[in-house]
């Protein structure tokens, strides 16, 4: 190669690196005979980028983003599931559901019991979406979000004589089976993942990442954060908003912000992974109000 050639070789290779940020450092001999010419090639690959250009990422001249903030309110691609003012589209048993001050009440007291009482939601059917929800409870007991859920399955738990007294024989076509958001503030139940009317239970609780294979094994992953701390994000007798998102075998249960649980279930025949309705839970002495139901259906 002429010495021309080595010169134009060498030049090329300098500007390439500067590309990267980078300078091209010349054996002595030849920077010797480029003269001032290699030492301004060398000073243009070391030279800063001039003040008007972007900040990079990474050295690849590609730009950093963030994701836009939260927006609870942000209803692009969604659909409403309850109308403000009526139970159209809701299905469960008048003695304890009701529309009230524009939420769906659920209502038990101690003389009229609802034991596990269910209003289910007939216009849809869903695996893969993002449902977002605001919920009150009021009292002591509890409430949840049936999501993926189904009717009119053998029911597996006790029900007391008191709320057998009350309702008579049990209704299967008002009982759900499948996943629920958990919303228990007096307790610590809020945020986990918690399979209704099967024998797998509690699977990821409150602050915990959690990879099971439907009924048969569960394996802690991760945390989130401590189990008491987070319950201090959640308000009792006080609106909160809640999101939960199921994505194949994985779901997120979010409240006011706040990731709270987060279950992967791998088994595709698990009741975890049907398609199915969603619902709303209402369980021992309590009042459970939810409003602002909107989902984005992908299944």
């Amino acid at each position: 190669m002429t010495m021309c050639s080595v010169l134009s070789f060498t030049r090329t290779v300098a500007v390439a690196l500067a590309g990267f940020g980078l300078a091209l450092v010349l054996p002595h001999s030849l920077s010797a005979r480029n003269g001032e010419r290699s030492q301004a090639a060398a000073d243009k690959a070391q030279a800063p980028p001039a003040a008007s250009t972007p900040a990079q990422g990474r050295g690849r001249g590609l730009q950093f983003t963030e994701p836009s903030p939260l927006d609870f309110n942000d209803h692009q691609g969604y659909v409403p599931m309850f109308d403000g003012k009526t139970l159209d589209g809701w299905d469960g048993n008048p003695k304890f559901w009701r529309v009230e001050g524009g939420a769906i009440v659920g209502e038990s007291t101690p003389e009229r019991p609802s034991g596990n009482s269910y209003i289910a939601y007939r216009r849809m059917e869903a695996k893969d979406f993002t449902l977002k929800f605001e919920i009150k409870v009021e009292g002591t007991g509890g409430s949840g979000l049936q999501y993926r859920s189904r009717t009119g399955l053998p029911w597996l738990a006790n029900v007391s004589a008191n709320v057998t007294a009350f309702n008579g024989p049990v209704n299967l076509n008002w009982m759900m089976t499948g996943p629920q958001a958990d919303f228990w503030p007096s307790r610590v139940y809020t945020g986990q993942f918690y399979s209704e009317n099967t024998p797998m239970r509690i699977l990821a609780w409150r602050g915990q990442v959690v990879e099971g294979f439907g009924d048969k094994s569960k394996r802690l992953m991760g945390t989130i954060g401590d189990r008491q701390a987070l319950g201090a994000i959640v308000t009792q007798n006080d609106w909160n908003q809640y999101i939960v998102i199921a994505r194949g075998g994985t779901f997120l249960h979010i409240v006011n912000g706040q990731l709270m649980s987060v279950m992967i279930d791998d088994d595709p025949a698990s009741s975890n992974n049907w398609s199915g309705q969603f619902g709303i839970e209402i369980e021992a002495t309590t009042k459970v109000s939810v409003r602002n139901i909107w989902v984005k259906k992908l299944s």
